[in-house]
């Protein structure tokens, strides 16, 4: 469920007047995603989304989000763009929420992407990567390694409701990841989010990179890490190198990766799994009943956390020592 702020027609025109996006003929919400409210609009000029931001996005943020979509939008990666007001400002205000106006992306997510899709992921993430060289604003990764023992303190005490065990596993794993964490890596913006349901495709043609409500300067290896744990993983558990191997291809066909971005994978794998799994045991203990965030099972994300803890080099994930797929 992603309306949490109804809107009336009246509101919304005047709202759209200072838009050059024509006369509005039709808008529903979009049930999909839990962050913000966003609607589909119809104009007489085309299609277009809407999106509210609700109060789990911090309004200081939003000229980083929007100046972002500007400008990897400008340097050729297919993204949402930011509508412009008369004005020239990329955010208004609608029903006592932050508001933006935003083109619409043709494309659908897949439900079960194939290697021949995590090759495409693979390569748009390093073109995004690419893209956001030059961008003026930063952002902090709140949810990176200096954030995981605060998240962790407000479940740990819990956490053994989820699994006999678990309290004690991921208090010895953060002072694991804390005492090797990498801090020299290639650095830029990241995505941080690029899960399937943030990718379009329209057949097997990647055609766009959506939700950059999650984008931070962070170490570039730590977004593919990210994709990594959201794309490579079936359904039982089990790693799926030949997915591994195809996103790294896709991946080091535009940017190369590093010999210290490859030797530290392992390691930025482990984090960004315990980093969805911290956030997941949050909501899923915290979470009251009825709530309209939908929660999801972070035990999904401790298998993969230690799955990675197995893994002694790239290789595991379809790299050979030279970085080379």
């Amino acid at each position: 469920m992603a309306v949490y702020t109804d809107i009336s027609e009246d509101d919304l025109k005047r709202f759209l007047s200072v838009y050059d996006v024509g006369e509005l003929t039709s808008y529903k919400g979009i049930a999909e995603g839990v962050e913000n409210t966003n609607f589909l609009l119809h104009t007489t000029n085309g299609a277009y989304i809407l999106t509210l931001y609700e109060k789990r996005v911090d309004r200081n943020d939003l000229p980083f989000f929007l100046g972002l979509m500007h400008h990897l939008a400008e340097r050729g990666l297919s993204c949402p763009l930011p509508l412009p007001r008369a004005d020239g400002a990329l955010l208004g205000e609608l029903s006592g929420r932050p508001a933006a106006v935003i083109s619409f992306l043709e494309g659908m997510w897949l439900r079960k992407p194939e290697a021949k899709h995590c090759r495409e992921v693979g390569r748009a993430l390093a073109e995004m990567h690419v893209a956001g060289e030059g961008f003026d604003i930063t952002r902090r990764n709140a949810l990176s390694v200096s954030g995981w023992r605060p998240l962790w303190d407000n479940s740990r005490d819990r956490a053994d409701e989820v699994q006999t065990g678990l309290r004690e596993e991921i208090t010895s794993e953060l002072d694991t990841l804390e005492a090797a964490w990498p801090r020299d890596l290639p650095a830029g913006v990241i995505h941080a989010d690029l899960f399937p349901d943030n990718v379009f495709f329209l057949g097997d043609e990647l055609s766009g990179l959506i939700d950059f409500y999650f984008a931070c300067n962070d170490f570039l290896a730590y977004d593919v890490s990210v994709c990594l744990n959201a794309w490579c993983f079936e359904k039982d558990g089990a790693f799926n190198i030949t997915k591994g191997t195809a996103l790294l291809a896709g991946y080091n066909a535009v940017r190369p990766l590093s010999t210290a971005e490859v030797e530290a994978l392992p390691l930025l794998c482990r984090g960004s799994a315990l980093r969805f799994f911290l956030t997941r045991l949050y909501d899923w203990l915290m979470t009251p009943p009825g709530a309209l965030v939908v929660k999801k099972d972070p035990i999904e994300y401790l298998r993969k956390l230690q799955f990675h803890r197995t893994v002694t080099s790239a290789a595991a994930y379809g790299l050979d020592g030279a970085g080379a797929p």
